[in-house]
């Protein structure tokens, strides 16, 4: 009778440790890492500094200064990092 009842507690246990190992793989994978972007470069010269930052679906939108004074806004794919398109005040 104790060697059941050592059994059954065993397996409750095992039973209770691969749950919470299930689980913690689930929300690791589903998660992702999003939080973190690799390092990109704009493609802007040397000298540019970054003004400002907005974010909306999916996008950012980046404020530079470059170093002949004028300002553009670039637009990010915030997943990629690929600059999708620049706007200029004038030319």
């Amino acid at each position: 009778m104790g060697l059941l009842k050592a059994l059954v507690i065993g397996m409750g246990v095992l039973i209770i440790a691969g749950t919470v190992t299930l689980v913690v793989l689930v929300v690791q994978r589903a998660g992702g890492d999003s939080s973190t972007m690799p390092p990109r470069a704009l493609g802007q010269p040397a000298g540019t500094r970054i003004v400002s930052l907005a974010s909306a679906e999916g996008r950012l939108a980046v404020l530079v200064a470059r170093p002949d004074g004028s300002e553009r806004v670039l637009m990010v794919d915030a997943r990629s990092g690929r600059v999708l398109g620049e706007l200029r005040a004038a030319e």
